[in-house]
Formats: C-alpha cells, sequence, structure tokens
C-alpha cells in the first residue's frame, strides 16, 4: 500500500507535470490545489530535490520545478524514493533485501508467490512515468 507521503509526492509531481511549461511554481499553490497540508509537502520536496528530481528556485518568480523531462522518470524510483520498497516483503526486495526471521527462503511457498508479485509490478512501475499521471 502507498503511504500518504508517496500519495503527496505523486499528486505534487502531477502538478508540476501539468504546469512544467509555466514556469517555477509555489509550494502554496501545489498544496492549495492539491489539498496536501503545507508542512508535510516541504518535506516530500526537500526530499525529492535532494534527489535531483526537483529543482527550485529562489526569489521573485521562484518556487519548484522538475529538473528531469517527466517521461524520464520512472513512478518506481519515485515509489522507492519516497516510501521505500515496492516488494511486499523484504526477502524479496531487490533493493532493500534483508533476510526474513525464522524462514527458510528456498522453500517458502510466500517468498516464490510475493517474487512474481513483486515482478509483475515492477514491470508496470518501471515502464509508467510521470507523464502518465497527468490526465
Amino acid at each position: 500500500m502507498l503511504s500518504k507521503k508517496s500519495q503527496y509526492a505523486f499528486k505534487a509531481l502531477s502538478y508540476l507535470v501539468e504546469k512544467r511549461n509555466e514556469g517555477p511554481v509555489l509550494i502554496s499553490e501545489i498544496a492549495e490545489y492539491k489539498r496536501i497540508p503545507l508542512k508535510f509537502l516541504e518535506n516530500i520536496l526537500l526530499e525529492l530535490k535532494k534527489s535531483d528530481i526537483l529543482d527550485s528556485k529562489k526569489g521573485k518568480g521562484g518556487g519548484y520545478f522538475l529538473r528531469e523531462h517527466p517521461e524520464k522518470v520512472s513512478l518506481a524510483r519515485i515509489i522507492r524514493l519516497v516510501n521505500g520498497p515496492i516488494a511486499m516483503l523484504p526477502c524479496v526486495s531487490l533493493n532493500f533485501y534483508e533476510k526474513c526471521e525464522n524462514c527458510n527462503e528456498d522453500h517458502c511457498g510466500l517468498h516464490d508467490v510475493l517474487i512474481e508479485v513483486r515482478d509483475a509490478s515492477l514491470k508496470i512501475l518501471e515502464e509508467k512515468t510521470l507523464l502518465d499521471l497527468i490526465d
């Protein structure tokens, strides 16, 4: 399940994709139009800026804008950045792998099924980009 933080990140990013040809967008505008608490949004956008997905401009005419082309940023990348693993169990995660306690991965049906789930989800999330978020 996507966290509220991830949902807000996608809402904010979709707004920035829609406004990408209009210059930087004020954080207050994003918060108002997408109904995201301002303090929460500030932290999300800062995290996205540190990861080079967004950039910002200070002063008059300032705000946030996409640093990368929206068709080059996969949804999987955003989820991993904001939410963490895509996999439902740590033992099937590609980037956040952890062995489960009291489990033998070689003889675990749940492990095997969730690898299939992870792979199917990843196939979609790696192909879809920020451009796919807008109507």
